[in-house]
């Protein structure tokens, strides 16, 4: 197997609430008009098949380990920081909506003309923690009397995007731009609100509309391929994105048995026979130790700015290669941020999976 070869360089359905808080200095969003600004809708194109089907048509992921001792796999230099390990201090910037920071502070970093890139970076943030979707009306007395949450979107000729935001913040953006003062703030796992996008016939999902450049839109398609390959619990996701504590790597490792994982692959140097082969994505830690990257998710992956592309990677592959390739001294999850370094030992339950 060449699995560690050298590479070369280079229907309508309404979300069950979680949080519901009513914003009292809103101003929101109209239902049945749009609820972001008279602007025309923002021309974001983010092309799934510009990042290589992004997961679709990867190699299949190998059934068996490879050699002891294979030749390091040195991933190629990011020119970016590295991104802190942490996500930032958890904020309300509304009294009694707790901001999604890792996605708000995702959006601060697009500009007026981002690339695709970019917009995938900040797109992989969305798959973290929650969003508010705001209601037509009270969105309590509306639950209590059993009755369907009007959400608000934007009318884009025949298309109807959800629109979705990240922060307390964001809201009274959208409040003080509309000015409609009889709606509400309700807070949403983000995957029930994918999947609320999904079970209706919406084009997608804005994110933050009135805080242009800083506002994401996702079409159907991408959103589609995002949940497929998403673990549905975000097991992985939850841990990172939370703060950290001495039991959080146990608790990771034990998370990874279940949960989608993938590695970054790309072509590896020739090695004489004719054939092309597919190299691993390693890094080293600060004593030189070779460290396997991982990755929760294939948006992961094209948020690290290389060619690379997804390959599932079960936790029983990962054991094996563990056991196999004793140069192997843990992996990097999620290094684009946050990330954690687990270490065999931390990654004993993981190892226990090893035939």
């Amino acid at each position: 197997m060449a699995l560690f070869s050298r590479r070369g360089k280079r229907s309508d359905a309404t979300p069950t609430p979680d949080e519901t808080d009513a914003a009292p200095s809103a101003e929101p969003a109209d239902a049945d008009a749009p609820a972001a600004s008279a602007e025309p809708v923002p021309e974001v194109n983010i092309s799934v098949s510009s990042f290589g089907g992004l997961g679709a048509g990867a190699p299949t992921a190998p059934a068996a380990p490879v050699a002891e001792e294979p030749p390091v796999v040195d991933a190629p230099p990011v020119t970016r920081p590295r991104p802190p390990a942490e996500a930032p201090e958890q904020t309300d910037t509304v009294p009694g909506l707790r901001d999604n920071v890792l996605l708000r502070e995702a959006l601060k970093t697009l500009g007026d003309d981002p690339t695709p890139t970019e917009l995938l970076r900040v797109g992989r943030q969305v798959l973290q923690n929650h969003l508010f979707l705001r209601v037509k009306g009270d969105a309590r007395t509306l639950l209590s009397e059993g009755k369907e949450l009007p959400l608000a979107v934007l009318r884009n000729g025949d298309d109807q995007w959800v629109l979705a935001f990240s922060s307390g913040e964001a809201l009274q953006r959208a409040f003080q731009e509309d000015g409609d003062t009889d709606t509400s703030a309700m807070g949403q796992p983000v995957m029930a609100v994918l999947s609320h996008v999904l079970a209706g016939s919406y084009a997608g999902l804005i994110i933050d509309p009135s805080s242009a450049p800083a506002r994401l839109m996702l079409p159907r398609d991408l959103i589609e391929r995002m949940v497929q390959q998403a673990d549905p619990k975000l097991a992985l996701k939850t841990l990172l994105a939370a703060p950290r504590t001495s039991e959080t790597p146990g608790e990771i490792a034990r998370a990874m048995i279940d949960a989608p994982l993938f590695v970054a692959v790309n072509k590896a140097e020739p090695d004489g026979s004719g054939e092309e082969r597919l190299g691993v994505a390693e890094t080293r830690d600060a004593n030189g130790g070779r460290i396997l990257e991982l990755y929760t998710h294939p948006l992961e992956v094209v948020a690290m700015g290389r060619e690379d592309q997804p390959m599932p990677f079960t936790a029983k592959q990962l054991a094996g290669a563990l056991a196999e390739n004793h140069g192997l001294s843990g992996v990097l999850l999620d290094a684009a941020g946050p990330w954690i370094l687990l270490d065999r030992e931390a990654l004993a339950p993981v190892l226990a999976l090893a035939d």
